[in-house]
């Protein structure tokens, strides 16, 4: 596959499922982040669209996918409170995106090159557990917690473990049934044998499992009414009745309120907020990627900063890189940013003529796409290989999925940083982090030699020397005097050798240890 670094057709054929996918699991956490949120349903809806839009066509990201982001929606809440309407608040998104335009113009994406390899594993890990754990309500057919909220303590007075044993109370069998024909079809979906049919290539299982969702539960109306579903077990698209009703849903901001110094906290706290949770998402799509692009931060942060601010303008939540639709989007096979693109404008579609067809989804089947993509981020086969790689890598992994399991990804992203710097630093207290590149040597080959002792702190400095070397040079790097590499500089090592190959760089490794990366991905 060539490194696509712009917006292709070629891989059509990979990125038209993969959106449709992506559509669907964006599409009801479109609604329940809004509804979360305290704001109107369809400014969710607005924001996925840009996200999938304009952000991922200004984003240098081939796989990542933009949307209104659960992590945001208590500062929401609370700021369209404080600030007393949604009009007020809407122009704190616009100020943030334009703080996170600037953000990006001062180059502080670098920050994404320190975030340690065990820390954003852990964070995957938890957001699948996470939503393994979120979904079985719905699943079951308890749906008093809309189906995006991700935090511990909910809206509805549970937290996440009380939701789980008090749900069993109000067992619904028709969701059941719905979720456990769909979780059957989506794991039979993933069989090597069906995949030598085309069929099971080109249709996605999770269009399927929509479409079986609705199917059964028509037939529940016509011959088993008490385990039909309706009301809040499904879907609750907005429905324009004209197209008056469709542009009135729209919100502009309220710019007559530039002198309240409140509005510019609540736009300082989101922008900074929104950049830590797209830079840790990028990271860790980058990881999931198979191709193992690397996304440019600096750029990243300009488009989403772009697309804050049309979305405020215009009535949306603020937005981030998502991780459970990144990571939905590289698990259905999508290739290139067409995919993104793809979803945004089914969710376009969705609110323009469909929502009256889409409001007869069952949340319980959309459930079971949720939970297999939850699955997929925390198989087993992930903390088997992590644990194999040593406590100094496994601590912190663990560490970040408790923290991120009882209160938020910020939070655990933050308590898992200060073990594995504890970690780092206690190892290494006495030694020089440096790192050494050498001019071009007699035989025009560039050389690169990694000093005695070299962390994850100087990942960002190598990744930065990595991606600026020319196309068709010849480069070696030379790890003969090192006594110690961290594991993530020798992920970013080996994983250059896919991005060598794909510019015809000629690179040759001596003394570098191999990577025994982790395969729960």
């Amino acid at each position: 596959m060539d490194n696509t670094k712009g917006f292709t057709f070629k891989y059509f054929k990979n990125d038209l499922p993969a959106g449709l996918v992506v559509f669907l699991v964006a599409l009801p956490l479109c609604l329940g982040i809004a509804l979360a949120s305290g704001a109107p349903l369809f400014s969710g809806i607005i924001s996925g669209i840009i996200g999938g839009t304009v952000v991922a066509f200004a984003s240098g990201s081939q796989l990542s996918v933009s949307g209104p982001a659960a992590g945001l929606t208590v500062i929401v809440l609370n700021a369209i409170t404080q600030l007393g309407g949604y009009e007020v608040f809407l122009l704190a998104v616009v100020l943030a995106g334009l703080i996170q335009i600037a953000l990006g113009y001062l180059r502080a994406g670098i920050i994404a090159h320190y975030f340690p390899s065990s820390v954003i594993k852990g964070m995957l890990a938890a957001i699948g557990i996470i939503l393994i754990l979120k979904q079985i309500p719905h699943a079951i057919g308890y749906d008093k917690d809309n189906i995006g909220d991700f935090a511990f303590m909910q809206s509805d007075g549970q937290n996440t473990f009380s939701e789980i044993f008090n749900s069993i109370n109000y067992l619904h069998p028709g969701a059941i049934i719905i979720a456990l024909v769909s979780l059957f079809i989506l794991i039979m979906w993933e069989r090597p044998f069906l995949k030598k049919f085309s069929f099971f290539k080109i249709v996605p299982g999770a269009l399927l499992v929509v479409i079986l969702g609705v199917l059964l539960n028509e037939l529940f109306k016509l011959f088993i009414p008490g385990f039909a579903l309706s009301g809040d077990k499904l879907v609750q698209l907005p429905v324009a009745q004209s197209a008056s009703g469709f542009v009135n849903q729209f919100t502009l901001p309220d710019f007559t309120a530039f002198g309240n110094y409140q509005v510019y906290v609540v736009a300082f706290t989101i922008a900074i907020i929104a950049s830590l949770e797209t830079l840790l998402s990028i990271e860790a799509t980058d990881k999931l990627d198979p191709y193992k692009r690397n996304t440019p931060t600096n750029r990243e942060l300009k488009a989403q900063g772009i697309g804050n601010l049309l979305s405020g303008l215009i009535g949306g939540l603020p937005l981030t890189a998502v991780i459970v639709r990144s990571s939905a989007n590289v698990n259905a096979g999508g290739k290139t940013k067409l995919a993104a693109i793809i979803h945004g404008i089914f969710l376009l579609i969705s609110v323009i003529g469909l929502a009256s067809v889409l409001n007869k989804i069952p949340l319980s089947c959309l459930a079971a796409v949720l939970l297999m993509v939850g699955y997929k981020l925390a198989k087993v086969s992930l903390f088997k290989s992590m644990f194999k790689l040593g406590w100094e890598q496994f601590v912190p992994f663990i560490v970040t999925i408790l923290a991120i399991q009882f209160s938020d990804l910020l939070k655990g992203i933050g308590i898992g940083m200060v073990v594995s710097i504890f970690i780092i630093l206690r190892n290494n207290y006495k030694l020089a982090y440096f790192f050494h590149s050498d001019e071009k040597s007699s035989d025009d080959k560039i050389i690169i030699r990694l000093a005695e002792d070299v962390s994850f702190l100087n990942k960002g400095s190598i990744a930065l020397t990595l991606r600026e070397l020319p196309e068709n040079s010849s480069v070696i790097i030379d790890g003969t005097n090192s006594h110690f590499i961290d594991i993530d500089v020798l992920e970013l090592i080996h994983d250059f050798k896919n991005t060598a190959k794909l510019e015809n760089i000629k690179l040759e490794l001596i003394n570098i240890p191999a990577f025994q990366g982790v395969s729960g991905h």
